[in-house]
């Protein structure tokens, strides 16, 4: 998709799907969960990039405890509104998390997949715990087992953008969750 015309970028914002201030509420809530479960314990918070950099960053802005932050960057959408069936760790941690406490903050569970193999890849580096939270959960399009340990909004099946959200790059500067329309 290409962008030229604001009006089209607009019409392409079918409905707002949940609020900034919704967001803003279970945003603070996942922040107090993990404060429970890791007070002064060595946490990680790594976000799943592109798409949860804004997710991740209003949780750390949040979260009382110290943390330390990293980042991923995977691929499984390419150019659309359909996964390619392919995940590619475009993006690896820099450091060993064996004496972390990590958390995954995802910004969509959709199919699963791409989640699945990342849960995996870091269980195999032997972190102290590793927990999922996710903005949002579509559960209807689940493929492969994977369930977040908390999940804050679930969605229907729909193609969603904004709050860090995109299609083919744009939107994720939306402070609201929207549904995406091709028309």
């Amino acid at each position: 998709m290409r962008v030229e015309d604001v009006n089209v970028y607009k019409s392409r914002i079918k409905q707002v799907l949940i609020t900034q201030e919704e967001i803003e509420r279970e945003v603070k809530r996942a922040a107090g969960y993990i404060d429970s479960l890791y007070d002064g314990k060595p946490i990680m918070l790594v976000g799943i990039l592109k798409g949860s950099f804004v997710f991740l960053a209003d949780v750390c802005k949040r979260v009382s405890v110290p943390c330390e932050l990293g980042f991923m960057c995977v691929k499984s959408y390419f150019d659309g509104t359909d996964p390619s069936g392919e995940v590619r760790i475009v993006m690896d941690l820099d450091r060993d998390i064996s004496n972390y406490h990590v958390v995954i903050c995802e910004d969509i569970i959709d199919t699963g997949r791409t989640l699945a193999k990342l849960k995996n890849m870091l269980g195999e580096r032997k972190p102290l715990s590793l927990d999922i939270i996710t903005l949002l959960d579509k559960p209807e399009r689940r493929e492969a087992e994977i369930k977040a340990d908390l999940s804050l909004f679930t969605i229907p099946d729909k193609f969603v953008i904004g709050y860090g959200l995109d299609c083919a790059e744009y939107y994720r500067n939306l402070p609201y969750i929207a549904v995406y329309s091709e028309e």
